[in-house]
């Protein structure tokens, strides 16, 4: 059981995170601390939780990034963003979730996840999305 959920976590940070924008995964400060619980954070979040198949991934990486839009988690958003990209979410509806976080969050929030998003897209060379919007 244990190897099964340690080649699932592998497979899905790989999937997530393992392309696109250069960011170190919380991961890598979490085991500076604590080795052992890192390792079990990683195994249950991204072996578990995010292995799971009640949510497609991209519904659950277009939520984790409404989350932390509202919460103004840059640097997790940025982490998110890029996963959400790699797991097959449309640029146009991530944007869209975005704006959505405007009924919640405010509009502080909004822009704060647009500017992030953006900057993700560029870094990727991704951006405009679909030729739409300018620089």
């Amino acid at each position: 059981m244990d190897e099964e959920i340690r080649e699932k976590t592998r497979e899905t940070a790989e999937r997530l995170f393992g392309r696109g924008i250069k960011a170190e995964p919380p991961y890598k400060l979490w085991k500076e601390f604590d080795k052992d619980l890192a390792k079990d954070f990683s195994m249950f979040i991204t072996g578990k939780l995010y292995a799971r198949t009640v949510l497609t991934m991209p519904e659950r990486q277009m939520s984790a990034c409404a989350m932390l839009a509202a919460l103004r988690a840059r640097d997790e958003l940025r982490l998110h963003i890029n996963g959400a990209l790699n797991a097959g979410c449309d640029p146009q509806k991530l944007a869209e979730v975005f704006f959505q976080v405007a009924t919640y969050a405010g509009m502080p929030a909004v822009n704060e996840a647009l500017a992030v998003y953006q900057g993700v897209l560029k870094e990727r060379g991704e951006w405009p999305i679909g030729g739409k919007g300018t620089e």
